[in-house]
């Protein structure tokens, strides 16, 4: 549930253990992050030990979550303005490690936000559109979110934490007694946490940006094209197999663009990442 100081937090059958971790762990270089499901034994005196990780559905570098079932992306219609790229950035990021992409459009009060939901309900992503006076769509998200562990991520003024406080009304209060207790403000520490709260658990990463992601999930040419699921249906019908579907004669994923099946922006956005990673050897991306 949390790490700090060399000690993990471990819940088990509704209790919770300070353990220390083998250190055969960081001899190997994989230490237990947040997220892991792990099996840890309990002396009768003395520090409960981390003895095996399982084995993990995923798992970010920075922040250091593992097992995330669903990435929540939130972008703002003002104040910031939506950043399509980036969007793009994170929804194939989530999908090159195995999380559920959901978009959730905040500040739906101030501006509508159809526009862009429509791109990313095209691309078979799901969206959401919140505001403080819309409870319904909070309450349909908090419904998606139950039963699996969700990340949130979002640039500074997208409105994140006044969603969390939406949907969780108790979290506010539990993350501020913790950033006190640590003596540094909220947004310093780099303590990962989970709640769970509401039949779900939520990490709560102060400091996770988009720039975490673009920085250090990288995602291989070869990779790129399945991390667009509007990509799906004509994969496999290009006249070339090496097609990278950037300009390509009898590409079948420009003819889908040509033909309205698949958004512009989605298709330049695939375009600008594949060049920034064309000439990058696949080893040199799990540095």
């Amino acid at each position: 549930m949390k790490s700090i100081g060399g000690f993990y937090y471990v819940r088990c059958d509704g209790k919770e253990y300070e353990c220390k971790a083998r250190g055969s762990f960081r001899k190997s270089g994989n230490s237990p992050v947040v997220g892991d499901r792990v099996k840890i034994s309990v002396p009768t005196e003395g520090y409960c030990a981390i003895e095996e990780i399982l084995p993990r559905k995923n798992k970010l570098k920075r922040p250091a979550l593992a097992n995330i079932d669903t990435l929540v992306i939130v972008c703002s219609t003002v104040d910031p303005q939506p950043n399509l790229a980036v969007i793009d950035k994170m929804t194939a990021a989530a999908v090159n490690n195995n999380m559920t992409p959901v978009v959730v459009i905040s500040k739906n009060d101030i501006e509508n936000g159809d526009e862009v939901a429509q791109i990313y309900r095209k691309s078979g992503i799901e969206v959401f559109q919140c505001s403080p006076d819309d409870r319904a769509e909070a309450d349909r998200l908090l419904s998606y979110l139950r039963g699996k562990e969700a990340a949130f991520t979002g640039n500074s003024g997208v409105g994140k934490s006044t969603l969390l406080n939406m949907l969780f009304p108790t979290l506010s209060l539990q993350t501020g007694d913790i950033s006190e207790k640590l003596g540094r403000g909220r947004h310093t520490t780099r303590v990962v946490e989970l709640f769970e709260i509401e039949g779900c658990y939520v990490a709560d990463t102060p400091g996770f940006s988009t720039v975490d992601l673009q920085r250090y999930e990288m995602i291989d040419k070869e990779q790129l094209q399945y991390c667009f699921p509007e990509f799906e249906p004509y994969l496999g019908q290009c006249q070339f197999t090496s097609c990278a579907h950037v300009c390509e004669k009898g590409c079948r994923i420009l003819q889908a663009l040509s033909d309205g099946e698949i958004r512009p922006t989605r298709h330049q956005s695939y375009v600008a990442m594949y060049n920034e990673v064309k000439d990058i050897k696949p080893w040199q991306l799990k540095k």
